[in-house]
């Protein structure tokens, strides 16, 4: 329950809203059960009887002149009056039914929207290696799926766990009013309220399953959506190798998985209502053998006997409807816990409490003593490495060696195990991540791009930039051309992650705009590897232009690309094992010529072939 009050304080800031909600609620409950029931005496007593409605103990003035006029009315008065009271008195309700569940659901959707902005902002502030563990679908599931169970359980659990305690109390005043005013035996009143209590342990036993079930409710529905997004992302290699009976068979048995949990959720739901149900049949059966018996003796009037048994068959809806707001809150705990688990997992790089806007690069960057590992398997061993402002440093070795992980240390996307990364001798750590970040380019094999126009993934990141700023950096880039002759030109919507366009023209898109972001630190991550030779000639063309003036970080997997490096850095397993020029390494006659060497050669092969 804890968990479920931590979860209700995503109301605090709609609490007068939540308020007036309360208030109809309050409104609705005694226009329902208080007016029924209060209707129950002078129907049966004076209209159908034509007795007189006697009070046997002292009553509030305004409650006996009601009853003084009610005495005095003819029959067909009384019907009149009767009919237009009702009619009065349900429009109210029905306004007040309607103002509830109005108010409600705008409550419910508000702390919905509130709910999924904090986790989307949690998830934007985890470090990449959170992603490394987890699945885009099943995060994509909580955001979506699990905020909806919670965003129901405020719509219809809160709703009805108001509503219907207003309803109990309502009720249960009712009760022991007609008990106190016509003299009710007390063992009449004790046994009914004996039954109710055996309503709590169904419900409790069906609710702790509920959560159980609704977790892995949960947890498969991450699972199917997981399989959706890396089928709908790979469709091409899919439809390439021939897989999609393998896919449709895969996803069918999860879906089914999916289907059998549903319905073990629906079953346990289900029963609970028949469940609370008869055992408030089993409450009226006993109420009426006990009570029908002092009616038939003349111990009790009817009109009073049946407004105390209406009173407590009017219990059992509410019971009903309670013991099926435990099951949807049991629900909304299975969600919150798998919510509550991103939302209080600690984002592994942030800013240092002190962190303060680091200056632009003056001078020189400086990798010290650097180790880094993975979930301690060691990557970066030793690293030790100075670069001055304006040099242009290659990163070349084996798959695997750690050359992107070594770049990925100087905006941060990850932190050593041991050592520092200074510029200009300060501790990247002591600077905010903004203004880190903001002074650092990352132009990378994989090219990303939204699913917008030219015009805006270009901006990406400097959104304020002009028509022309945009078109100078496209041109710099070798993008002009091509965007200018697509039939919508910048406004050309790109697709999912590009796709509309070859992979030469996203990737000079990418180079745009890293030129228009301008930054003074620029890393190109095997940025051409994935090229034809016409498009990785117009791309290192772009890439030469964008250089100019800034301090590089090349990962190059081709060789030949490499050579107007200023400093080239060989890694071997984690470790810098050679540095020079590209002259100097092959004179050396170690890693970097062996290398170059078989790539040479590879080349050669494959051009003969052609």
């Amino acid at each position: 329950m804890k968990l479920y009050l931590r979860l209700l304080k995503f109301l605090n800031p709609h609490i007068r809203l939540l308020s007036l909600a309360t208030f109809f609620m309050l409104l609705n409950s005694v226009a329902t059960n208080g007016v029924s029931v209060s209707m129950v005496i002078p129907l049966v007593d004076k209209i159908i009887g034509g007795k007189q409605i006697v009070l046997p103990t002292k009553v509030p003035d305004f409650i006996q002149n009601i009853v003084n006029s009610i005495n005095v009315m003819s029959t067909a008065d009384l019907f009149k009056w009767l009919i237009w009271f009702l009619l009065v008195a349900f429009l109210l309700k029905e306004i007040f039914t309607f103002l509830q569940s109005y108010l409600m659901t705008d409550v419910s959707t508000r702390v919905l929207t509130d709910l999924r902005n904090k986790v989307y902002n949690k998830l934007l502030d985890f470090s990449l290696d959170f992603y490394t563990k987890e699945h885009a679908g099943n995060l994509v599931s909580r955001i979506t799926y699990d905020t909806s169970i919670i965003q129901n359980s405020i719509t219809e659990g809160l709703t009805t766990l108001v509503s219907q305690s207003f309803q109990v109390v309502v009720c249960l005043v009712m009760v022991f009013s007609v008990r106190a005013i016509y003299k009710i035996d007390w063992m009449l009143l004790i046994l009914s309220m004996l039954v109710l209590p055996t309503l709590v342990y169904p419900i409790v036993r069906i609710g702790k399953k509920l959560k159980k079930i609704s977790t892995s409710t949960q947890e498969q529905m991450g699972a199917v959506t997981t399989t959706l997004f890396e089928t709908i992302s790979g469709i091409r290699v899919v439809k390439a190798f021939g897989m999609e009976e393998y896919e449709r068979n895969k996803f069918a048995k999860q879906n089914h998985g999916l289907y059998r949990l549903f319905m073990k959720s629906a079953k346990r739901e289900q029963l609970i209502g028949p469940i609370t149900e008869y055992i408030g049949v089993v409450c009226a059966a006993l109420v009426l053998w006990l009570g029908g018996s002092k009616v038939v003796s003349g111990e009790l009037s009817a009109g009073a006997f049946i407004a105390f048994l209406v009173s407590l068959m009017l219990m059992v809806r509410p019971f009903n409807q309670l013991s099926r707001v435990y099951s949807i809150i049991q629900k909304a705990l299975a969600a919150a816990e798998r919510i509550y688990n991103i939302m209080d997992t600690e984002a592994t790089i942030k800013d240092m409490p002190n962190a303060v806007a680091i200056p632009v690069l003056k001078d020189r960057i400086t990798f010290k003593n650097i180790n880094f590992g993975y979930d301690s398997v060691p990557v970066l061993k030793d690293i030790g490495l100075e670069v001055k402002k304006g040099e242009v440093v290659a990163i070349v070795g084996p798959s695997g060696c750690g050359k992107s992980t070594l770049v990925n240390l100087i905006p941060r996307f990850y932190d050593p195990t041991r050592g520092e990364v200074l510029i200009d001798g300060r501790d990247i750590k002591s600077a905010t991540l903004e203004s880190l970040r903001g002074q650092v380019g990352i132009v990378t094999q994989e090219t990303i791009l939204f699913h917008d126009t030219i015009r805006a993934n270009i901006a990406y990141g400097g959104q304020v930039a002009s028509d022309e700023e945009i078109a100078n950096a496209a041109k710099i880039a070798n993008a002009h051309d091509f965007i200018s002759k697509l039939p919508e030109g910048y406004n050309t919507i790109v697709g999912e992650r590009g796709h509309r366009i070859s992979g030469g023209e996203r990737q000079r898109i990418a180079i745009a705009r890293a030129v228009l972001r301008n930054e003074s630190i620029l890393i190109l991550d095997e940025a051409t590897s994935q090229l034809d030779m016409e498009s990785e000639k117009l791309v290192q063309d772009a890439l030469e232009k964008l250089m100019k003036g800034r301090t590089v970080f090349v990962i190059a997997h081709r060789l030949s690309t490499v050579k107007f490096a200023t400093k080239i850095i060989v890694l071997d397993k984690g470790r810098i094992v050679e540095t020079g020029t590209h002259e100097e390494l092959l004179r050396k006659n170690g890693l970097y010529k062996r290398l170059y060497d078989l790539q040479f050669l590879e080349e050669e092969t494959r051009s003969s072939e052609a």
